[in-house]
């Protein structure tokens, strides 16, 4: 049970009118929930320390007063849970054929006669059946017990040491009491869970900070879809700056994921997604860098020093003969994604401020080109990293304002073209083949996940394979 409603927890752990990420739940992600459920359930019984039992039992010639403690679960047996959708509500739960093996230490006191000893307590075909509702509560995940039911098929006692003889005749009064016990405590126990682990969903933040400059925002926009074949979460998924948080100069749009049979979970994200968090960093400032000429190849064909620059700008070498150069590249606006049929398209609209460095280190302003480039690539799933590779389709140059007169463009822009073409790209892509490994949910893996492009939004496919035991 607490499996279930970590799993449904960690799903979570994603100005949009639309939401901008989507999760869905298969059947088959269901029934591997119900697998990891299996193994952690019997882990956790093991690990459990089961309350002292005090009671009396009437044996015709008075009352035997009986203390069974220090009982320890040593052996757990269980089928893996049946887990089913109940569309419209949620998660339906049954255990069944549950036994367990007990072992413990018992103390009995009938008049001033005291005894004590060990016993061993088998608990068999124990049967749970609990509805849970899924809910959003103010943009969290929110799970409640609609129902719940227990049932007890027997219960052996086989006491050890001292006078234990005498009382293995009444195993049977003492065998139907503990079996009541039992039963009457797994339900409240079942709810306890789950209202604790309903706290915890609660606790978790709805802006979740991404580095030093950003955060993302990522409450539910609707309550979860549940069908009697998957189950959807809808993420609000927008990123904002840290510093000066705002709405972006465009909207998220509807786009619709189907789950797929064959992998566990669906995760889609939209390009209201990614273009949000560009606007975010375009908004703190950092979609800018400062470039010396030390930090250009010398291989380069392309060099900041007023004398080379002066082949593209003649006055240049007039103005400010043998300086040193250094350009501000900035982002203009903000860089926007679109997605579409296994193409990822970027245009980047940004400029350049060139300047002359003295030799005091101060700058003198010189002019300012207004860049416009547009890539595009693709991107796919190699084992657990994410690769990818991009061309450029576009680059042209403008002037847009100059401290040392008009000039052309055409021949500066052949050369950062070809610049770009045989020295930023080629080291692009060699790191984007090697990619990047794909973020993990805590506590599971990611498997056998494919990426697809569709129009307006990526989509992953994937199993989950968990961590500590390997399903």
């Amino acid at each position: 049970m607490q499996l279930v409603i970590y799993f449904l927890m960690i799903l979570t752990y994603t100005h949009a009118d639309y939401p901008a990420l989507k999760t869905l739940l298969s059947e088959k992600g269901l029934g591997g929930v119900s697998q990891m459920m299996s193994v952690r359930i019997q882990s956790e019984l093991k690990s459990t320390a089961i309350p002292e039992v005090r009671g009396g039992i009437d044996i015709w010639i008075g009352t035997v007063d009986y203390d069974l403690s220090n009982m320890q679960v040593v052996e757990c047996s269980m089928p893996d849970p049946s887990l089913v959708f109940v569309q419209g509500t949620g998660v339906s739960v049954t255990v069944s054929q549950l036994s367990l093996g007990v072992t413990g230490s018992w103390a009995t006191q009938f008049g001033i006669i005291h005894d004590d000893g060990s016993f061993d307590l088998a608990v068999y075909n124990v049967q749970i059946y609990t509805l849970l509702q899924l809910g959003d509560d103010a943009g969290r995940l929110s799970i409640t017990t609609v129902s719940c039911s227990a049932d007890i098929g027997d219960v052996d006692i086989q006491f050890h040491g001292g006078a234990s003889f005498i009382f293995q005749p009444f195993v049977s009064s003492f065998s139907g009491k503990i079996s009541d016990m039992i039963r009457e405590q797994i339900c409240p126990a079942t709810q306890q869970a789950i209202n604790e682990l309903e706290i915890k969903l609660q606790e978790i933040p709805v802006n979740v900070p991404v580095g030093q400059y950003i955060y993302l925002s990522i409450p539910l926009t609707s309550s979860p879809a549940v069908t009697d074949q998957s189950f959807e979460l809808d993420i609000k998924g927008e990123f904002y700056s840290r510093s000066s948080p705002s709405e972006p100069p465009f909207s998220a749009s509807v786009f619709d994921v189907q789950y797929a049979e064959n992998s566990m979970l669906s995760l889609a994200a939209s390009e209201f997604f990614v273009n949000s968090a560009a606007y975010a960093f375009l908004r703190s400032g950092v979609l800018q860098i400062n470039i010396r000429d030390d930090m250009i190849p010398k291989s380069s064909p392309i060099h900041l020093n007023t004398s080379q620059f002066g082949a593209f700008i003649p006055q240049l070498r007039t103005l400010y003969p043998n300086m040193e150069m250094q350009v501000l590249l900035y982002a203009s606006e903000t860089p926007l994604f679109s997605f579409s049929s296994g193409v990822i398209d970027v245009h980047v609209p940004a400029a350049a401020k060139f300047s002359a460095v003295k030799p005091d280190g101060t700058l003198v302003p010189l002019f300012t080109l207004d860049v416009d480039c547009s890539f595009s690539g693709s991107a796919l799933i190699d084992k657990e990293n994410l690769t990818g590779a991009f061309e450029m389709k576009n680059l042209t140059l403008t002037l847009g304002s100059s401290e040392i007169g008009d000039f052309k463009t055409d021949s500066f822009q052949r050369v950062l073209v070809m610049a770009v073409k045989m020295f930023v790209l080629p080291k692009l892509n060699a790191a984007l083949k090697i990619g990047f490994l794909l973020p993990t949910l805590q506590g599971f893996s990611l498997i056998n996940s494919q990426l697809l492009i569709k129009n307006g939004f990526v989509v992953v496919f994937t199993d989950v394979q968990d961590s500590l035991t390997g399903l």
